[in-house]
């Protein structure tokens, strides 16, 4: 089972404007986790999980001091099938009972171009934790172009995409390979 976590973490760290450090919240409507498989390489599978929390602390001035905080609550999977949902909620893959949440804590941020950075960071899944590295992109960093349209949108917002691909069964998720999962998420963020 792959799991997309992407876009959250690595693209703040590669901003620009802004002089001080701030806080940034995902902003529920507009942030996706997605995950794909190969299912027996006859097709491709996926789902997302619909309920995400992440904090972003990020100094534009020094975006590699940038620190990414996410849980997902793993509860809200949703694949559009019923009965592969429910497989993929019990002990067969992540037993969402037993192990509720999954998190990603960041490490360490390199920025690797004007807009993109690798966030690398402690993946939490099943009970076990493996580092993983976000390759992010930055999609927007400032007013939000809304932000004349609904008040809501007004204040400053970072957007990202981030991508990063997992072996389940080094989660202890599964009890055999599917190959890799590949986890992508989108988020846009909102000053605090």
């Amino acid at each position: 089972m792959m799991i997309k976590i992407a876009p959250l973490a690595a693209a703040a760290l590669l901003a620009a404007p802004a002089a001080l450090a701030a806080t940034y919240k995902t902003d529920q409507g507009h942030t996706e986790v997605h995950f794909s498989w190969s299912h027996a390489g006859v097709s491709v599978q996926s789902g997302e999980f619909t309920q995400v929390d992440g904090t972003l602390e990020l100094d534009p001035e020094n975006p590699e001091a940038a620190s990414l905080n996410v849980t997902i609550q793993t509860d809200s999977l949703a694949t559009g099938f019923g009965p592969l949902d429910d497989d993929l909620a019990s002990a067969n893959f992540l037993e969402t009972a037993t192990y509720p949440e999954i998190t990603f804590v960041s490490t360490s941020v390199e920025k690797t171009g004007e807009n993109t950075a690798n966030v690398t960071g402690d993946l939490t899944i099943h009970g076990t934790t493996q580092p993983v590295v976000l390759e992010t992109t930055m999609t927007h960093f400032g007013d939000h172009p809304l932000a004349g349209v609904f008040d809501y949108y007004k204040g400053d917002w970072a957007a990202f995409e981030a991508t990063t691909t997992i072996d389940h069964l080094a989660f202890g998720v599964g009890g055999f390979s599917t190959g890799p999962i590949s986890i992508r998420i989108v988020t846009e963020m909102k000053a605090q």
